[in-house]
């Protein structure tokens, strides 16, 4: 999976916004707190969510099955704003 080409990122003040570049399908921002953007720049390539909770493991310390669960909450909201290619 990976981010729709019809999203780009744009960076303000340390806050990630996420904006759709097309007139079809969502129309507003997607705001992130850091663990979003952090999950979102990974989705700016091929990837699949074992490799994001992966990444995300290796640079915060939390359990896993948190790291998981809030991976899973992001991309479910990026689905259904239609931004992620699967």
């Amino acid at each position: 999976m990976k981010l729709r080409p019809t999203f780009v990122t744009q960076n303000i003040d340390e806050t990630q916004f996420l904006v759709p570049i097309g007139t079809e399908g969502f129309q507003g921002l997607v705001r992130s707190n850091r663990t979003a953007a952090f999950i979102v720049d990974c989705l700016k390539e091929e990837t699949t969510e074992e490799k994001i909770v992966n990444a995300m493991c290796a640079k915060y310390n939390a359990p896993r099955d948190t790291i998981a669960g809030d991976v899973k909450e992001i991309l479910d909201i990026l689905r259904r704003v239609g931004s992620l290619e699967e």
